[in-house]
């Protein structure tokens, strides 16, 4: 099963490289990464040519004009350009364990969506961590963190759980199975029978729309928070206003009241528009 890996990202060049050396290190080697660029500079475009040249993973850079937040709009070129039959999405501010792509395939079943989760660090740890911290794996260590700027809490359980314990943690915690945007997979039919995401979303739970959809289809929960692991470099979010939050929570709404599987406004007429812009 070839599976894809699409994340966004939006002039993060320090963050992207961060992730991109964590994709570098997973044991399962059988993946493509596509970079769904929401109109970044050439600080960013940089950073992905230097990976693309390394040659360690096959890198696709899928990339628009900035024209403000169209994550929905990026990640549904990036699912048309994917190769792989099994996609897994996460972010370009989150660095994944190891054996990030390998859990996702390990869990991966018809008929079902995964449903991870992430642990986020404080800024100063986040500017930290470089490319030895991720090779090593001592970024995802429990007592590395502490020693470096993270608080101790309960929620370090995502890291230091073995297979048998996350197992159990997966089964028993009380968090929500909905779609991540940060980490999670599906079959790429299951996308695609649900036209992908709804391009009219801006920020704010536009992910867990898509899940909601998906569900719709018919589709099962898997939790795997516990199994795999990223952990979520800091950031601000300039681009979140009220409005758009407020907007995609009705959307949110009507799709669960109208039981809606496919958006009116998704993959196929981006691929509709993007013909018509060839001609």
């Amino acid at each position: 099963m070839k599976i894809s890996v699409i994340f966004t990202t939006y002039n993060s060049p320090a963050w992207l490289e961060k992730v991109l050396w964590g994709f570098s290190c997973q044991t399962d080697k059988d993946f493509e990464v596509l970079v769904a660029d929401d109109g970044s500079g050439d600080e960013t475009r940089a950073v992905i040519e230097r990976f693309q040249q390394s040659g360690e993973f096959s890198l696709k850079h899928i990339w628009h004009k900035d024209e403000g937040f169209k994550k929905c709009e990026i990640l549904n070129k990036a699912i048309i350009a994917s190769s792989g039959d099994y996609i897994i999405m996460t972010d370009g501010d989150c660095i994944p364990r190891k054996d990030f792509v390998a859990v996702h395939r390990q869990h991966a079943q018809p008929g079902h969506f995964l449903s991870g989760g992430y642990f986020k660090l404080p800024m100063g740890t986040s500017r930290q961590i470089n490319r030895e911290d991720i090779q090593s794996g001592r970024c995802f260590n429990k007592s590395w963190l502490l020693k470096n700027g993270v608080k101790n809490s309960h929620k370090l359980m995502k890291l230091s759980a073995g297979p048998l314990r996350a197992s159990l943690f997966n089964a028993l915690t009380p968090t929500k199975r909905t779609w991540n945007g940060h980490n999670a997979s599906c079959f790429k039919s299951d996308m695609l029978k649900v036209n992908g995401f709804d391009e009219r979303m801006g920020y704010g739970g536009q992910d867990v729309e898509f899940g909601l959809r998906l569900k719709n289809l018919g589709l099962k929960a898997k939790q795997i928070r516990y199994s795999a692991i990223v952990i979520h470099l800091d950031h601000k979010r300039g681009y979140a206003t009220q409005e758009s939050i407020e907007a995609n929570r009705k959307m949110r709404a009507h799709t669960i009241e109208a039981k809606v599987i496919s958006t009116p406004v998704g993959i196929s007429q981006r691929l509709e528009i993007d013909s018509k812009n060839r001609v």
